[in-house]
């Protein structure tokens, strides 16, 4: 099986790595997020990444407690929303470890994106353009009897 060399599992896990870490400041992180997930769930399929096991989140949302699925690509770990099967099949790891860190890497957001993008075949939704007002114009004010 040939795979181009921005195929390997370690590039995709940078650029998985590297759209995480944008997707949790950008102000439009949806895209990110789809394409992050997408990527993972074909590696697991293809057998590039395999699931460890389930962690308490640290960010639950409106729930009290959360679990999420923790995933080994390479040499780095993400997490992605678990599905039912995996609270079945795969232990629970307890609260998230501050000693396990994910090598730094340096790649920009624009070169992840492209690889991510060939890798799983998703593109990016065209920007919704808003219509733009029109520019305000000031009143113009005449001497009376002009």
């Amino acid at each position: 099986m040939n795979e181009p060399a921005e195929h390997s599992p370690e590039k995709i896990a940078q650029a998985i790595f590297t759209i995480n870490k944008h997707a949790k400041t950008a102000p439009d992180s949806k895209f990110l997020y789809q394409i992050k997930k997408a990527a993972i769930e074909k590696m697991l399929k293809e057998g590039k990444a395999k699931k460890v096991g389930l962690q308490y989140s640290r960010n639950p949302g409106l729930s009290q407690q959360r679990s999420d699925l923790l995933v080994e690509c390479g040499s780095y770990m993400f997490h992605i929303p678990p599905q039912k099967n995996d609270f079945k099949d795969l232990p629970h790891l307890g609260k998230l470890s501050d000693s396990v860190r994910n090598p730094k890497t340096r790649m920009n957001l624009r070169e992840a994106k492209s690889i991510l993008q060939s890798y799983t075949g998703l593109k990016a939704e065209p920007e919704k353009k808003t219509p733009q007002r029109q520019q305000y114009q000031r009143p113009v004010f005449k001497r009376l009897g002009e």
